[in-house]
């Protein structure tokens, strides 16, 4: 019975298996292509993005991020270089270096320990004064990275801020040497040496090589021979671990300090020159004067004074915010350097000048002569009866070139500048039957003020120096929309209206004048090469005519500069006064020169007031003038009086100290 049942099962199974169709049996079919070409495209990638960052990393910015390797592990810090000295042309020390303590701030230590931040900005304000929004800045500006360089905070630390810093104990807070700059002869010298500063933003970007932890010239010679002065910083390689503590500090590069300069300056004369100065401005009650000294032989300048002057010990020194704001709050603006940046209308010093040119263009020869009843009338066809009338400062009798230039006529001037007929101008006498006087006008005005120099800057050797300027048809007629008339010509022929320069400008003229036509740079710098602007010898026999007028201004009891007469030497000079804010003020000048031989061969007392013996005393360099002086003082009580008796003491001190045998 089992068997059968056993029988029946297989045979019931192999019914079944016989029963599938064929086509239902198991069999292999291909994959489609697509995946696989997807994979392909994705493993492709994959490698072609890696060999990338492979050459990209070992090659292309392999220098790169070597930098930023190094810049986690190697801190380079630059190691101040002492400034170069400054010196007078005798060796007296103008500016010079001392040991100090700078505050700096490490930038990655300071951004690695945020939980710090708050209490150091704390104590760098309390004690320096520099609120937080500004040291943020300042890391800001360094990158904030790990290669970004210390932030000084300050460069010469007091010696309780050293105390306070030495004793706290914030990582990113360090204190190292530096160096402080200091001026001796503080303010005596400052409109001509400057000061110093750090490097600001606007340093950075016009000098890729500088630091933010660099010291700047501000003014002066200090920043016209900054790079010259500011040498070349240390540096300082420090290791850190991986956790950025110091393991290791070398010294890679050493500081080198900059170079030394002598100046031409004279100290002595620079410090009598300022108190003399300074002490003819105290007696009008005055504040604000120029004083310049140049050599006209060669263009050395030997006192410039710009007053109020400043104290620069007090700009570089760490605190006095209280000096440092009274300073820079000051209405008469003690950090401007008049001497070369101030821009004045020159008055009657320009009319030696005009005199040079009328005798070169024809306009009058030396010996004819105008007579001046103290005015000028000019005939008002609108209103015959409402003439414009242009006034002598005094009425001056007939004069001819010498005399107008000794006595400052400027009726004589008018005609000069701007011409005139007997018909055009009253009282008839003023042509003195000579007919008429064309006049150069103001086209060849301007082309004589610009040979001499009076548009342009002089190229001397300081900072911000400013450019005269030169009023003109075109200009007058686009700035003020009406026509240049014959009354602005009479104006600038004598130095007034709209005509401008500078101190520097104005005295370089007058040595061009001094030494015979030779327009020579100035500079303060002593190893420069003296350089010629322009050669005018050409006009020297114009110009021999213009110096016997200033000649005779000192020697003429009419003239301007008559207080000078009594002097041991012989002098040449000119006054000068320009009315400014709508004639309520009055700039005076004196310009002068010591002629190549100081004295006249006349007679004087054997020993007169300044206490002088020698009768014929002369300078011990015949070459030509030694000296040409300027004197400014602004808003004066009494016009160009108030200079002379500062210029009678300041050319006498220099013949007494500096000329005589």
């Amino acid at each position: 019975m089992r068997k059968k049942k056993l029988s029946a099962e297989l045979l019931l199974e192999d019914a079944l298996v016989a029963d599938v169709p064929r086509e239902a049996a198991p069999r292999t079919l291909p994959l489609p292509n697509r995946p696989l070409v997807l994979l392909g495209v994705f493993f492709a990638l994959t490698a072609a993005i890696v060999a990338w960052r492979i050459l990209d990393l070992g090659i292309l910015s392999a220098a790169e991020y070597r930098e930023l390797a190094e810049g986690n592990l190697i801190a380079r810090e630059r190691e101040p270089a002492p400034r170069g000295q400054i010196f007078t042309r005798t060796g007296t020390i103008l500016a010079d270096n001392e040991a100090a303590f700078a505050a700096v701030l490490d930038i990655p230590e300071f951004l690695n320990h945020p939980e710090e931040q708050d209490p150091l900005l704390e104590i760098i304000y309390a004690t320096l004064g520099v609120p937080p929004k500004q040291v943020w800045e300042s890391v800001r500006e360094q990158g904030g990275s790990g290669k970004a360089e210390p932030v000084v905070l300050e460069a010469s630390l007091t010696q309780g801020q050293l105390i306070t810093f030495m004793s706290s104990n914030y990582a990113a807070l360090r204190v190292r040497g530096s160096f402080r700059r200091v001026y001796p002869y503080g303010a005596s010298f400052a409109p001509a040496v400057g000061y110093t500063s750090s490097a600001t933003v606007s340093d950075l970007r016009r000098a890729p090589d500088l630091s933010g932890q660099d010291v700047v010239g501000r003014g002066g010679v200090e920043g016209w021979y900054d790079t010259t002065l500011r040498g070349q910083p240390g540096i300082s390689v420090t290791l850190r671990d991986a956790k950025g503590r110091a393991l290791e500090t070398k010294e890679q590069q050493a500081p080198r300090i900059g170079q030394s300069l002598t100046l031409t300056l004279d100290e002595d004369f620079q410090e009598y020159f300022k108190q003399r100065l300074q002490a003819g401005l105290d007696d009008l009650g005055r504040t604000s004067g120029v004083g310049l000294a140049m050599d006209p032989r060669n263009g050395e300048v030997l006192a410039l004074v710009s007053l109020p002057s400043y104290d620069p010990n007090i700009l570089v020194a760490s605190g006095r915010n209280s000096e440092k704001k009274k300073l820079l709050t000051n209405p008469a603006e003690p950090l401007f350097n008049r001497a070369v940046a101030g821009l004045y209308s020159p008055g009657s010093t320009i009319k030696p000048l005009v005199g040079v040119a009328a005798l070169a263009e024809g306009v009058v020869t030396p010996s004819r002569t105008i007579y001046s009843p103290g005015y000028l009338e000019v005939p008002n066809p609108f209103y015959p009866d409402q003439p414009s009338r242009f006034l002598d400062w005094r009425p001056q009798g007939t004069v001819g070139l010498r005399s107008a230039i000794a006595q400052s006529s400027n009726v004589y001037f008018y005609l000069v500048g701007g011409g005139g007929r007997r018909d055009q101008v009253s009282p008839p006498e003023i042509l003195a039957g000579q007919g008429e006087i064309k006049g150069l006008g103001i086209v060849r005005l301007r082309e004589w003020w610009q040979k001499f120099g009076l548009d342009q800057p002089t190229g001397i050797d300081l900072a911000a120096e400013a450019t005269g300027f030169l009023p003109s048809p075109e200009w007058k007629e686009k700035t003020a929309d009406r026509p240049w008339r014959l009354g602005d010509t009479y104006n600038v022929a004598i130095g007034q209206g709209d005509i401008t320069v500078t101190p520097i400008e104005l005295l370089n003229y007058i040595a061009a004048i001094a030494n015979g036509g030779k327009l020579y740079q100035p500079h303060l710098n002593a190893s420069s090469t003296p350089s010629i602007l322009a050669d005018l010898t050409r006009f020297a026999p114009e110009i021999r005519e213009v110096q016997k007028g200033m000649r005779l201004g000192v020697t003429s009891p009419l003239g301007t500069s008559y207080k000078l007469n009594d002097l041991p030497f012989a002098v040449a000079g000119k006054t000068g006064s320009a009315q400014i804010q709508n004639n309520t003020k009055t700039n005076a000048f004196f310009v002068g020169y010591i002629p190549q031989y100081v004295r006249d061969p006349v007679s004087f007392p054997p020993r007169n007031k300044y206490g002088v013996n020698s009768r014929e005393s002369t300078i011990s360099d015949n070459s030509g003038p030694p000296l040409a002086i300027l004197i400014l003082i602004e808003n004066a009580r009494e016009g160009s009086l108030n200079t002379v008796p500062i210029a009678k003491d300041v050319l006498w001190w220099y013949w007494a100290h500096r000329l005589i045998r």
